[in-house]
């Protein structure tokens, strides 16, 4: 990869570009465009592009990732909603012919349609508002990404790559479509504007099926749904409140799988997490809902 990234005009003045196009940060989509060339290069690296990949970059912003990133990719797909940010984009990266920019909101892009046929990955720093739908609507989609690189807020990322002892529901939904890891931390002030919290680069590479079935994945989910929402309380007692049964029912299908009743949530591991699911599933018609009305980035 090219490490002299900052020798154009353009490239080397992003806040002139900023005030020659009357740009100001929007508080309300939550900006906080990444100029630092180090934290750049880090991001880049964690994503060990090969030089033949798509890349789906969301929240292009003016365009300093976008050509990082088609320095390193065959192709990149950059996503932008602001529609004050477009000329300010296209003058930085309109003319290179491997990046192709589209105007619109990600969440309700048709992920398929957008980047076509083959594998892809996604890279980008996003807005810390959309964490939790975003990574919930990349992991769920019908083909997802072979791996996702994001710029997160370091104390999401820490909750999301936390094990049992300090499980949360966002972490046991990642762990089930793939295995995240933090691979560096992004100062508040390499942004622009600066945040108020210290970012981390968070690498999802995504299981090439989940570690549940398909048919269970609504189970599961309702389970640790009941059982995250009332995370202070023993299991027995929170699943009971949760899933609207006896407490004696509870306990008989938590000891089929060897689960202490008396732990909590946040104790269990993914694994344990999956034999809940399949006791509770034995009869089919327990098995309701769909794998889509739950959310892998839901708050615990």
């Amino acid at each position: 990869m090219d490490e002299d990234i900052d020798h154009s005009p353009i490239q080397s003045d992003w806040h002139a570009l900023l005030r020659r196009h009357g740009v100001r940060p929007s508080r309300r989509l939550g900006q906080h465009f990444l100029f630092s060339q180090g934290a750049l290069k880090k991001v880049v690296e964690a994503a060990e592009l090969r030089g033949e990949e798509t890349v789906l970059e969301i929240g292009a912003g003016v365009g300093s990732l976008t050509l990082c990133l088609a320095r390193a990719a065959r192709r990149v797909i950059a996503v932008e909603i602001d529609r004050n940010l477009l000329p300010a984009l296209r003058e930085v990266v309109g003319s290179h012919p491997g990046i192709t920019l589209v105007h619109g909101d990600i969440l309700e892009q048709d992920l398929n349609a957008l980047v076509g046929e083959g594998a892809y990955c996604v890279v980008a720093n996003i807005p810390y508002n959309i964490t939790s739908m975003l990574i919930r609507r990349l992991l769920e989609a019908p083909r997802c990404p072979e791996r996702i690189v994001l710029t997160v807020q370091r104390e999401v990322a820490e909750r999301i790559v936390a094990g049992p002892g300090r499980m949360s529901l966002l972490a046991l939904s990642v762990r089930l479509y793939g295995s995240p890891r933090i691979m560096a931390r992004i100062p508040a002030g390499a942004f622009h504007p600066r945040p108020k919290v210290d970012s981390a680069i968070l690498r999802v590479d995504l299981h090439p099926e989940p570690m549940a079935a398909p048919g269970l994945i609504p189970t599961f989910f309702k389970i640790a749904r009941a059982g995250f929402q009332q995370k202070r309380k023993q299991l027995r007692n929170a699943l009971a409140s949760g899933l609207s049964i006896p407490t004696a029912q509870v306990v008989s299908w938590l000891g089929e799988v060897g689960i202490a009743p008396k732990a909590r949530a946040q104790e269990l591991s993914l694994d344990e997490w999956v034999l809940m699911a399949k006791a509770y599933a034995k009869d089919p018609e327990d098995i309701v809902g769909d794998p889509n009305s739950v959310s892998a980035g839901e708050r615990d």
